[in-house]
């Protein structure tokens, strides 16, 4: 694993909100030496300074603002917070996934963002949840048949905990994607879709599987809930993703 860990803020966007500068310093503590924003949009020049204080890099951000702030100012945002990687991680509506229409629609509006992008040296990404899985085409996810609509510069960044929610065989749809995946979330929990999630390696992913079929891919903790301590879920992540990887 090149890239140092990473982890999805959003996982701790209630501690962002009260302490930005407070959070990222435990983070740093607990060994985190890359995040990723979960809207780059909100004082980035700010977060960029705190960010470099730290040694901490950024591995990408999301961008759902690209949906109502000028493009512009959003890429210069993603400039400005140290990232050329921008990932939309919402804001489609799921049934564009369960027709064949809807996935040309869902890469028109992706490949414009990418094109948008381009001459401002970012890359755009998708980031899946279970809508983009469940549908199935002649027996393949929505998100494989959505990859091949794509330009080739968009990258995927695949959520492993809701493509298993999805009912996907995460290994080998990470197989299947192949050098499309630029990054994963990792997370665990109970493996259905209202429920909190756990530390990784306390649930019910096979971890070690999954990223042993992405082998490249930047590695990202994520928790969307989490029933306990949210701080002792992403040190107990930390610790176990570190030993899984320094094992290898």
């Amino acid at each position: 694993m090149a890239t140092p860990l990473s982890i999805q803020l959003y996982t701790l966007r209630e501690r962002i909100a009260a302490d930005r500068d407070g959070t990222l310093a435990r983070l740093a503590r607990i060994g985190y030496r890359a995040v990723e924003p979960y809207d780059p949009t909100t004082d980035p020049a700010g977060f960029r300074k705190v960010a470099d204080d730290l040694g901490i890099t950024v591995t990408g951000t999301h961008a759902y603002a690209l949906f109502d702030k000028d493009a512009g100012e959003v890429f210069d945002a993603v400039a400005t917070v140290g990232t050329d990687l921008a990932i939309i991680p919402g804001g489609i509506a799921h049934e564009e996934f369960t027709t064949l229409d809807g996935l040309r629609r869902t890469a028109d509006l992706l490949n414009g963002f990418a094109e948008k992008a381009a001459p401002r040296g970012v890359r755009i990404g998708y980031h899946n949840h279970w809508w983009e899985i469940e549908p199935r085409f002649e027996g393949r996810t929505a998100l494989e048949v959505l990859a091949e609509l794509l330009a080739p510069e968009v990258f995927l960044e695949v959520d492993t905990y809701w493509a298993h929610v999805g009912g996907a065989d995460v290994p080998r749809l990470l197989r299947a994607l192949g050098d499309r995946v630029l990054s994963l979330h990792v997370k665990d929990g109970p493996g259905v879709k209202d429920a909190p999630h756990t530390a990784v390696g306390k649930g019910v992913l096979d971890v070690p599987s999954i990223l042993a079929a992405a082998p490249e891919a930047v590695r990202i903790v994520e928790l969307d809930d989490c029933a306990g301590d949210v701080f002792e879920a992403v040190a107990d992540s930390h610790a176990y993703l570190t030993a899984l990887e320094g094992a290898r």
